[in-house]
């Protein structure tokens, strides 16, 4: 395989007395002419390999698959609901408005809805979508962001629900959005305008501004902000008697926070109400010291709620008294299940938590006594609960990896779905375990194994799709070997839990297996289990993803030489380490958007967001195993490394596209010339994947499937 031939320069950095070679550094710069013309070149050779008749039937498959109703968090207004959702007919989701049947939503029945905005109308090419909405308390207004081709960067608007039309108010210089209605206007988060700070600092400084319905965003007061910590970003909560404005701080992408209060005055109106120009030392401190995760819950009767895991790694559910303002009173001990998630609805505390990675949820008195379990549909994820203090109706979203994300009413001690759906597939067919292996230094890992039901043609269609895909047929039983493809992510306290994806059907069906990691520094065994997998102890992780493949392996599970692995941003950073360090054990890797060099991902974008999880290489102790693992540069010369398909987009603003370009070039000219293919895919006008319009999500889906088909299973067992 001749690879197009990348810029390239004997470029060393010497660091803490270390020489670091950076070869590809010019390939950071995307304006660069030499770095276009080797995008173009690379895209090329990729188009050229993977661009045979088998993707035409992937493409037919996929667009059947993505068919289906996936629903947001919805939004509780009294007998309104606001939702996004997508029918998989669109490129984007829809923002909908709902009116309940009487008094409530009528259980597995389909309701009306209302159309409030549909992006397509914003651009007929479908890279715009809506990226978060919040509605005023009564419902007449929705704020919403929209974000185009892919970008973290949001544009506020209102949509005026009895007019049908959007208003003139237009918020600029947003992104990661957190908005709080009070009365005639709302509290939003924002950054500094362009020119009131550096270049490289506008990614940061985030401040809470207060914006008044009709005002022109020039009018808008500023409440608070931090400028003495760029890093810090701000979510905001105005309590349910419209008393307070609850301010968490925390540090970029970690949970450890900080908790501020803003007095709002009770007897005027307009936007003399809110204090202009709060520092830090103008609201009154709650919680200081960023040393515990901390989560706003609700208010009630002068009370507030916060979930945390202040000296409880698996989360309690905590209340302070405005009136006193003292340490707070446990009401939700710690237990050996992660709470989540929590709200207050009709005066009562809804508490979501895990259990071995899926969801279990319960109804508690706000005392936190009378607890009452709410049966769930089956062995799956909370994506996130709505209701609201007073109001007795609330409702889930829930989905699985054979259901996708649905509304749920929770009706006493259950929750149903609000509506019907019909799916392109039977969820029968396929079947989900949980299984439990030893990592490298012997602590159990769960892990989760979704396959085909045995029968004597295999899942619906999957007979004649092998055909198709040259793919034999797997023999019966759960252990009988077939390709696996391997996921994880391992990091920022995120917990890898049941959840649909269409594509998933693809390979099922197909004769393969999927599995689902759940790897140290995610958040499925509480707060403990994350720091497990952070900063120093990073290489946890790495070990309990190989250890994973290990077991998949020695258990009998996977085909010999057939385990593909995929990850997508510090899920890419994953795979990409493990292929470096185990390359004999991966059959394929799909490296997608990944955080590859951890010597100056700080540099870019966001990237200074992530010191808390990562650490950063200016640091002599953090540089040392930073260094140790960061996947550009230990790529080792003359190793076969496994075919590689190292999935980027040029307008990704979260993870700079640079790092990709830089690893997927230097796994190519490492490699001898029968190794591989290292293929590169640069998307256009696509960011890191929020927003992305589903045809663009049904092409790269085909790509990452065809490369898998074509470079995991042309190989026999015997041949490995």
């Amino acid at each position: 395989m001749e690879y197009p031939a990348a810029p390239r320069t004997d470029l060393v950095d010497t660091l803490h007395g270390v020489a670091v070679a950076d070869p590809f550094r010019a390939l950071e710069n995307a304006d660069d002419p030499a770095t276009r013309a080797w995008v173009d070149a690379e895209n090329a050779l990729t188009r050229r390999l993977l661009d045979t008749p088998r993707r035409e039937t992937l493409i037919a498959r996929l667009s059947e698959l993505h068919r289906v109703p996936r629903a947001s968090v919805p939004a509780v207004r009294g007998e309104r609901l606001f939702f996004l959702e997508n029918d998989g007919t669109r490129n984007q989701a829809v923002l909908y408005m709902q009116v309940a049947g009487g008094s409530r939503l009528v259980a597995g029945e389909r309701r009306d809805r209302d159309v409030l905005v549909d992006p397509s109308a914003l651009d007929a090419g479908g890279t715009t979508a809506i990226t978060v909405f919040e509605p005023d308390e009564r419902g007449d207004r929705v704020v919403y962001g929209v974000s185009r081709h892919g970008s973290d960067v949001q544009e506020l608007l209102i949509h005026d629900v009895s007019r049908g039309s959007t208003l003139a108010d237009r918020l600029q210089w947003v992104k990661f959005a957190s908005i709080a209605w009070w009365r005639d206007g709302f509290f939003y988060t924002r950054y500094p305008q362009p020119g009131a700070v550096a270049p490289e600092h506008e990614q940061y400084f985030c401040q809470v501004w207060f914006h008044r319905v009709g005002d022109p965003q020039a009018a808008d007061r500023l409440v608070y902000h931090r400028p003495d910590a760029p890093e810090v970003v701000f979510d905001v909560d105005v309590t349910s008697d419209d008393g307070h404005l609850v301010i968490t701080s925390r540090r970029g992408a970690s949970d450890d926070a900080e908790i501020h209060l803003v007095r709002l005055k009770p007897d005027t109106t307009g936007p003399t109400d809110v204090a202009s120009g709060f520092s830090r030392t103008g609201a009154l401190p709650l919680v200081a010291g960023f040393t515990s995760g901390w989560h706003f819950v609700g208010s009630a009767d002068g009370r507030l709620y916060f979930r945390t895991d202040a000296d409880a790694p698996f989360g309690r559910i905590v209340r302070f008294d405005l009136s006193r303002l003292e340490a707070p009173a446990v009401i939700v001990a710690e237990s050996r299940d992660t709470i989540v998630d929590a709200m207050i609805a009709g005066g009562r505390l809804i508490v979501s938590s895990l259990r071995n990675a899926s969801s279990r949820l319960e109804r508690r008195s706000l005392d936190g006594g009378d607890a009452q379990e709410i049966a769930l549909p089956g062995l799956g994820t909370i994506v996130g609960l709505a209701g609201e203090a007073a109001n007795a109706r609330a409702f889930l979203t829930f989905t699985s990896f054979t259901t996708p994300p649905a509304i749920l009413s929770i009706e006493n001690d259950r929750a149903v779905p609000i509506d019907r759906v019909s799916l392109p597939f039977d969820p029968d067919q396929y079947v989900t375990e949980q299984v439990w292996y030893p990592s490298k230094d012997g602590t159990p890992i769960s892990m989760f194994l979704i396959r085909g039901r045995e029968s004597p043609a295999g899942p619906a269609k999957s007979a004649d799709f092998r055909a198709n895909l040259a793919i034999p047929t797997p023999g019966s039983g759960s252990a009988t070997p077939v390709p696996v493809l391997l996921t994880g992510y391992g990091g920022f306290n995120i917990s890898l839990t049941p959840t649909f994806d269409p594509s998933d059907f693809l390979w099922l069906d197909a004769g393969g297996a999927l599995a689902v990691a759940n790897l140290r520094g995610g958040g499925e065994y509480g707060d403990a289990w994350h720091k497990a997998g952070m900063r120093e102890r990073k290489q946890t992780v790495f070990d309990d993803f190989i250890a994973a493949a290990e077991w998949l392996r020695t258990s009998g599970r996977a085909a010999p030489g057939r385990i593909a692995i995929e990850g997508g941003s510090n899920g890419g950073l994953l795979v990409a380490a493990c292929m470096v360090q185990r390359p004999d054990l991966f059959g394929a890797v799909v490296c997608r958007v990944p955080v590859a060099d951890m010597l100056r991902y700080h540099l870019f974008t966001v990237g200074r967001f992530w010191i808390p999880e990562y650490g950063c290489a200016d640091h002599a102790d953090e540089f040392a195993f930073l260094y140790r693992y960061s996947p550009y540069h230990q790529v080792k010369d003359g190793v076969a490394y496994p075919p590689t398909l190292v999935m980027t987009a040029d307008t990704d603003d979260r993870v700079a596209p640079g790092m990709a370009k830089k690893f997927a070039a230097r796994v190519q000219g490492a490699a001898p010339g029968d190794a591989g293919p290292i293929l590169l895919r640069v998307e256009t006008r696509a960011g890191h994947g929020a927003g992305k319009p589903i045809t663009k999500q049904i092409d790269e889906q085909a790509d990452l499937y065809a490369f898998l088909f074509s470079y995991l299973t042309r190989t026999s067992a015997s041949e490995q």
